[in-house]
């Protein structure tokens, strides 16, 4: 089975998440945003054996410690879209503005929609979601109807597009034709806030609800 243990990281409460195969106990770590010794307590005291890190997008709070891990840890970075090249060699610059000490990444791949991420005997998809950034990406498990959005959407919300290569229509548009169709029996983790279903946020959300777009 796949199984999720969420970290909140960072003064913008992002949850970091670490996805590990139960059978095997390797994991992937999920947007490190940040406090990384927390991250690495919770892998070892799981005795979880990391093997990559993987990025939805390259906002500070969700990049934030990606290389510094990557370098303890001695794994690859993998994500996110090469749209969000520009975010991420800018990390070091954001963390001046906000007092979050970063250092810029540079994944040692990109991911497009279609690949596959393999952690011991379970496979996460690959979906592009544009819209809160131009290169944003969710990770879609089938087998247990599991996925991690990052910050495309939330319980009773969807991402900001407000920020620089922000799109609205671009999140409405990843949000009813890329994650409604993966089911809404759909169990997701956002970026930030608690998780939630496809379902009740079909059913609730007043951004992106059936009614909202008219479905």
């Amino acid at each position: 089975m796949l199984k999720v243990l969420i970290q909140s990281v960072t003064r913008f409460q992002q949850n970091s998440s670490i996805v590990y195969c139960s059978d095997t106990k390797k994991c992937a770590i999920v947007d490190p945003g940040g406090d990384i010794d927390l991250l690495l307590k919770i892998s070892q005291d799981n005795n979880l054996i990391p093997k990559i890190i993987l990025l939805t997008h390259g906002h500070i709070d969700h990049a934030g410690g990606a290389s510094e891990l990557a370098d303890i840890l001695k794994v690859e970075i993998h994500g996110p879209h090469i749209n969000d090249k520009y975010l991420l060699d800018q990390l070091k610059e954001q963390g001046e503005m906000f007092g979050m000490p970063s250092r810029n990444c540079r994944p040692d791949k990109w991911l497009n929609e279609g690949d596959q991420i393999t952690i011991g005997n379970e496979i996460l998809e690959v979906y592009f979601c544009p819209g809160h950034s131009p290169g944003h990406i969710i990770f879609f498990n089938e087998k247990q109807k599991q996925a991690l959005v990052g910050d495309v959407l939330f319980n009773g919300s969807i991402g900001r597009t407000d920020l620089p290569g922000g799109n609205f229509n671009d999140l409405i548009d990843s949000v009813k034709n890329k994650l409604w169709p993966l089911g809404h029996d759909v169990e997701f983790f956002p970026g930030h806030g608690p998780i939630s279903t496809f379902k009740n946020e079909m059913e609730t959300n007043p951004f992106v609800s059936n009614d909202a777009l008219g479905l």
